[in-house]
């Protein structure tokens, strides 16, 4: 395997296997053989061609054109053997569930896993508690329970603990929900996020009041400004980077699976929308693979892409047959719908290699194009895999179940991850992030690994204007803002996060929601200078788009890191 200096360090401290006194006793190509094989092996309950498809699935994670989400690396083949990355656990209005929650939590981030949870159902602060004759301590609370073991768990030191806490906006506690994060220190393991409605944003656009709910009588307990709700919102995340967004309705009419339930959360990165007890495997193509030169001019290379994209789908829905997972419930939940989540990285580095700058509307239409493209391969072999092996189980009764609808294996095939290791791993841009510098430091398990931008210095021999003072120079300020000797056409090409204007985050995300199943994990950077009112348009815009949540990040706040959301959840 081709493996930069980072991608080896990182596998070493967290994906090859280890003996008992910690040493490191598998290479990379037998991490990768490791995870072939035990994939390929649910090919026993379907075919009798194993053998062919380990050695396909080894080829495209060999040359780093795909990687599953990091359980599956990091489990196949042990004993844990649990493969997924994505969780939603219910909490529901009783000790009994907000503690056995918690306990089911405890399994599923020691193996790896992310999980979201919604609090909505939690009656508010100071409500009555009829069994005690006391009153409630409400949602945020309990989040801090939660918080706290998570922070004890530590994932085996493996990965950290990552969660998502939403509650919804017609919550009574909600102020103080969207508060939480403003005290350093406060929720450290949880990324959270409002649930807002259909209902509210009226409310919003009216300039009205807002109606808050007692989730234990379900009735009105006040009214609110709608105004003042999100003028909290806008504070906080200007503050701090959370809360952020999702728009609970849209997703809920994106829900493939509606007779099974409502989707109340999301997995920790926010692009996962979950029914309570779902799993989900992920999986993302590394674009940066996909660049061929035609004529002189590079081009997407779509044969290539369509035939990886329907052997990355056959990997994720036999990861779901050989999947050990950590709760029946969780169990009959994953193969009742077969959820799985294939995406993309290495957007970013393929842009570049297509001389196409991010921050363009040709960037925006071809991503577009490429979307729709996953997304109609990816349900074409999932309808062939049901062809071959059945639909999911739960398809009755499913949106998939009417005329003209296609009959697939999988409840949804598409997700854009946030590939935060992973991308070090292939070596590529994460997710479909901008390059956020092109020189800087991050920080993995105590390791500090500097992230150089190879492509743009080769750029920079290939035309002559490369210099060892150059490099010098941009390695200290991490973009090409100001200097002079760097043609304008190569300064627009390799724009960092923060010198992209917000909308046109908003506008590349909203280009891949348009074509994908789930969710889509993306930062919205803003400068330091950013103005609240800029978040505020930024919110606004999003739900105009259709994105179905938004996180945004102003450079400088309390937020540690290079990524606001917790980047380990791929």
């Amino acid at each position: 395997m081709v493996l930069s200096e980072n991608a080896k360090l990182v596998l070493k401290k967290r994906y090859l296997l280890k003996d008992a006194s910690g040493t490191v006793i598998e290479k990379p190509e037998e991490m990768v053989k490791r995870v072939a094989k035990t994939i390929a092996g649910a090919e026993t309950q379907h075919s009798d061609k194993a053998s062919y498809w380990e050695e396909r699935f080894f080829t495209l994670m060999h040359d780093l054109k795909f990687l599953p989400n990091s359980p599956a690396l990091m489990n196949a083949g042990k004993s844990i053997g649990q493969l997924a990355a994505c969780f939603v656990l219910p909490v529901e209005d009783s000790m009994e569930s907000i503690f056995g929650s918690l306990k089911d939590a405890a399994l599923i981030l020691q193996s790896g896993g992310g999980t979201g949870f919604s609090f909505s159902h939690l009656r508010p602060k100071a409500d009555m508690v009829s069994s005690t004759g006391g009153i409630a301590s409400g949602p945020v609370s309990f989040m801090k329970v939660y918080n706290t073991a998570t922070d004890v768990i530590k994932q085996g030191g493996a990965r950290r603990g990552a969660n998502m806490g939403i509650l919804r906006v017609d919550h009574p506690d909600v102020i103080d929900f969207i508060r939480l994060k403003r005290h350093p220190g406060e929720l450290e393991n949880f990324n959270i996020s409002v649930a807002v409605t259909d209902a509210f944003m009226d409310a919003l656009y009216a300039d009205g009041d807002f109606q808050l709910l007692n989730p234990r009588t379900h009735e009105k307990h006040s009214s609110i400004k709608a105004r003042t709700v999100f003028n909290e919102m806008i504070a906080s995340a200007w503050e701090t980077g959370d809360p952020g967004i999702i728009f609970i309705d849209a997703i809920n009419r994106s829900n493939p699976t509606p007779q099974i339930g409502i989707i109340e959360s999301t997995n920790p990165c926010g692009e996962q929308p979950l029914l309570p007890y779902e799993a989900c495997i992920l999986g993302s193509m590394n674009l940066s693979k996909y660049v061929r030169r035609t004529d002189a001019r590079p081009r997407v290379d779509y044969h290539s892409l369509s035939n990886d994209i329907k052997t990355a789908v056959r990997f994720l829905d036999n990861a779901i047959d050989i999947n050990k997972y950590p709760l029946p419930d969780i169990e009959n939940m994953h193969r009742g719908n077969r959820k799985i989540g294939l995406g993309v990285m290495g957007w970013a580095d393929m842009l570049i290699r297509l001389e196409i700058p991010y921050s363009s509307r040709k960037a925006f239409l071809l991503a577009e194009q490429l979307m729709e493209f996953f997304r109609d391969t990816a349900s074409g072999y999932s309808a062939e895999l049901a062809r071959e092996r059945g639909v999911f189980p739960n398809f009755h009764g499913s949106i998939y179940d009417n005329p003209g609808m296609p009959r697939v294996r999988n409840a949804t095939t598409t997700t854009i991850a946030p590939t935060g290791t992973l991308s070090i791993i292939a070596d590529c841009s994460s997710g479909i992030e901008p390059l956020y510098a092109l020189a800087y430091k991050r920080l993995i398990m105590e390791s500090e690994l500097t992230e150089i931008n190879t492509a743009f210095f080769g750029i920079a021999r290939k035309q002559g204007f490369y210099t060892p003072e150059l490099q010098e120079e941009i390695v200290h300020k991490g973009t090409l803002r100001g200097i002079k000797q760097i043609p304008g056409k190569i300064k627009k090409l390799f724009k960092t996060a923060h010198e992209i204007n917000y909308r046109d985050h908003i506008e590349m995300q909203a280009s891949f929601q348009k074509f994908t199943d789930n969710a889509v994990s993306k930062t919205i950077n803003m400068p330091q200078t950013a103005k609240k009112e800029d978040v505020s348009q930024a919110f606004f815009l999003a739900y105009e788009k259709g994105c179905k949540g938004i996180t945004v990040f102003r450079y400088g706040t309390q937020k540690k890191g290079a990524l606001v959301r917790i980047p380990d959840a791929d």
